[in-house]
């Protein structure tokens, strides 16, 4: 009889170390990621997630996948937001909904972060060519600094796409609806405090015509099927 309880004590207890096993190891699901995450409904032009947020221009409100976005024309339309999200992190993820659209510049800065103190920053761009468009992304602190710019994963202009810059504190990737398109290595040191800018760099150059719907910041790498939806 000891033997028997003895046996089942065991295998119990086998059990809840692999369920716990588990729990550790398993890749966190999207829902999970969203509650350590910052998310920026661009919805208006007073106030994103609780920050200033100045017009530049006359951007206009749309309908958008999921909600409302901000319509920028290329020429004169911006959002500047006082906050660095990213500010103090060892790693970070930057997602974005946004659609491109026809007509703009070859060259368009569309999200725009800025360290105070030091000339850091991270920027989401994207370069025209014809009727697509591919994304640029940079990252710089210090010295250290590095761009993927991914020439030959072209997208059509006009439609709506999920981005994301991953940085985990030694490589740098960027992904488009979930696919990886580069990557390389990066060390940086961790960014100031700053400010942010959508649909055009910070100091007014390289405006960017299209929409942008929701930005959501993480303070890890997250892995594609932690990525927030389109819709």
């Amino acid at each position: 009889m000891k033997r028997l309880v003895e046996r089942q004590r065991r295998c119990l207890t086998a059990i809840a170390f692999a369920m716990l096993v588990t729990c550790i190891v398993q890749p966190r699901s999207a829902q999970e990621a969203n509650k350590t995450s910052t998310t920026w409904r661009v919805d208006n032009f007073k106030q994103i997630d609780g920050q200033a947020t100045i017009a530049i221009g006359d951007p206009r409100i749309i309908p958008a996948p999921g909600g409302k976005a901000v319509l920028f024309d290329g020429v004169k339309d911006g959002l500047l937001i006082d906050a660095n999200p990213v500010a103090g992190l060892q790693s970070f993820t930057v997602e974005a909904i946004f659609r491109p659209d026809m007509g703009g510049s070859k060259e368009q800065r569309w999200l725009h972060i800025q360290g105070d103190t030091r000339d850091d920053r991270v920027l989401l761009e994207i370069r025209v060519d014809g009727e697509q468009w591919f994304l640029d992304t940079f990252i710089k602190s210090g010295e250290n600094q590095r761009a993927l710019y991914a020439e030959n994963f072209k997208h059509a202009l006009g439609q709506w796409y999920h981005v994301a810059l991953v940085f985990d504190g030694a490589t740098m990737k960027h992904y488009v609806d979930g696919k990886e398109e580069l990557s390389g290595p990066l060390t940086i040191a961790p960014l100031d405090k700053g400010k942010t800018s959508l649909g055009v760099r910070m100091n007014r150059v390289y405006w960017f015509k299209g929409a942008i719907s929701r930005v959501r910041f993480t303070p890890r790498a997250l892995s594609p099927r932690e990525f927030m939806e389109k819709k």
